[in-house]
C-alpha cells in the first residue's frame, strides 16, 4: 500500500496542508518543520505525484536552460559549465529542476523551445547568450513566457537580463595595457552576431580613443569561443608586417590557443606580446604564464539568472518585472601575461 500525504502528516504531527506547503517550498514553513517533514517522507518512502501536482497547479517546477549550440561543442568551454553550475545551485535550493535544450541551428533552437513551452514542460526559460535579431527571444516575448537572458538584448528591452557591464570591462582591460606602455593593441573577438562581442569591442575602442591611440582594423580577429580560434588568430597576428605588442582576448579558452601557438613559434608572453583575457576561469592562473583576466563572476551570473527567473515565475504582477537588468560586478585580475612594459612601440 502506497504512503499518502495524510500518512506523512500523521507521523510528523502536522496537518496535510503543512506537508503540501513543504513540498512546494512555501516561505512560511520554518526550516525546522521542513527538515522534519522531509526526513519522515524519506523514512516512509513517500514520493509526491509530480505529474498530478502539475496538472492541478499548472506548474512543473522545472526551468529550461537554452544552450547556444550543440552540447558537445558547448562544453569545450568551461564558462558554460560554471554558468550552469550557478543556475542549478539556485534552482535546486528553490525546489526547481533544470531541463537543458539545444539545437544545431537557430531554427532547431526555436523548435526545441516551442516543444518545451507548448508541451508545458517548463515554467520559464534561461538563455545563456544574447544575439542580434534572436528568434528564440522573439518567440518567448510573443508568448509572454517567463524568461531571463544572460547578456543584453538589443531588440527586446522588456526581457529580464543578467549581465556584466562588458563595455566597461573591456575598457578596463585595454586601459591596463595602455598603462603598461602598449600603443599597438589588437583585439580577438567572438562571433560578430553576439552582443557580448559587440559590447567588448565598444569598450576596447573607447579606451583607445581616450588615449588617442589609433584603431587598426588589421589588428581585429573574430572567431568562436574555442582554443582553435585563438590558435588561428595568433598565426594571423604573427604574420603581419607590423603586429600588435598586446592583445585583449574575448575569452580565456581562446587565450589558451594563442599561448599554445606562441609557444610553438618560440615567442614569449608577455615579453613579445602581452595578453589580457576574460572570464577568469580556474585554469587561467595555471596556464604558462598565468593569464591576466577579467573576472565576470560566472557562477554568480548563473545563480542570479536562476533567482530572477523564479521570481518572475512566482510574481503575480508581471508589470513589476519589466526592464529588470541585473548587473554582476567585474574585476580585473592581474597576472604575469600582461605585467611587462614593451621596450619599443
Amino acid at each position: 500500500m502506497s504512503v499518502t500525504i495524510k500518512d506523512v502528516a500523521k507521523k510528523a504531527g502536522v496537518s496535510p496542508s503543512t506537508v503540501s506547503r513543504v513540498l512546494s517550498n512555501h516561505p512560511r514553513i520554518s526550516h525546522a518543520t521542513s527538515e522534519k517533514v522531509k526526513a519522515i517522507m524519506l523514512e516512509m518512502g513517500y514520493h509526491p505525484n509530480i505529474m498530478a501536482k502539475s496538472l492541478v497547479s499548472k506548474t512543473t517546477h522545472s526551468l529550461g536552460v537554452i544552450l547556444p549550440k550543440p552540447a558537445e561543442e558547448l562544453f569545450l568551454n568551461t564558462f558554460f559549465m560554471e554558468l550552469i553550475r550557478g543556475i542549478v545551485a539556485q534552482a535546486n535550493r528553490s525546489g526547481y529542476d533544470v531541463v537543458l535544450s539545444s539545437g544545431s541551428s537557430e531554427q532547431e533552437e526555436v523548435e526545441a523551445v516551442s516543444r518545451l513551452v507548448y508541451g508545458g514542460r517548463i515554467d520559464g526559460a534561461i538563455l545563456l547568450y544574447s544575439r542580434k535579431n534572436d528568434p528564440v527571444v522573439d518567440f518567448l516575448s510573443r508568448n509572454h513566457f517567463p524568461a531571463v537572458l544572460v547578456g543584453r538584448s538589443e531588440q527586446h528591452k522588456n526581457i529580464i537580463s543578467v549581465d556584466t557591464d562588458n563595455v566597461q570591462a573591456a575598457a578596463d582591460a585595454t586601459r591596463h595595457l595602455i598603462q603598461m606602455g602598449h600603443q599597438r593593441i589588437g583585439f580577438v573577438s567572438g562571433p560578430p552576431e553576439l552582443v557580448v562581442s559587440l559590447d567588448r569591442m565598444e569598450g576596447f575602442k573607447m579606451a583607445l580613443n581616450e588615449a588617442n591611440l589609433e584603431f587598426h582594423k588589421d589588428w581585429i580577429v573574430e572567431g568562436e569561443f574555442l582554443q582553435e580560434s585563438g590558435y588561428r588568430a595568433m598565426s594571423f597576428f604573427m604574420n603581419l608586417p607590423e603586429r600588435p605588442t598586446a592583445l585583449v582576448v574575448v575569452d580565456d579558452i581562446v587565450s589558451f590557443g594563442i599561448l599554445r601557438g606562441l609557444h610553438e613559434l618560440g615567442y614569449k608572453v608577455p615579453e613579445d606580446i602581452a595578453i589580457v583575457s576574460f572570464n577568469n576561469i580556474a585554469l587561467s592562473e595555471l596556464s604558462t604564464p598565468p593569464l591576466s583576466s577579467v573576472d565576470i563572476g560566472i557562477y554568480h551570473l548563473g545563480y542570479t539568472a536562476s533567482q530572477a527567473l523564479i521570481q518572475a515565475i512566482q510574481e503575480k504582477d508581471p508589470d513589476k518585472l519589466v526592464h529588470q537588468r541585473h548587473i554582476v560586478p567585474h574585476r580585473l585580475i592581474l597576472r604575469q601575461s600582461s605585467m611587462f612594459a614593451p621596450s619599443r612601440n
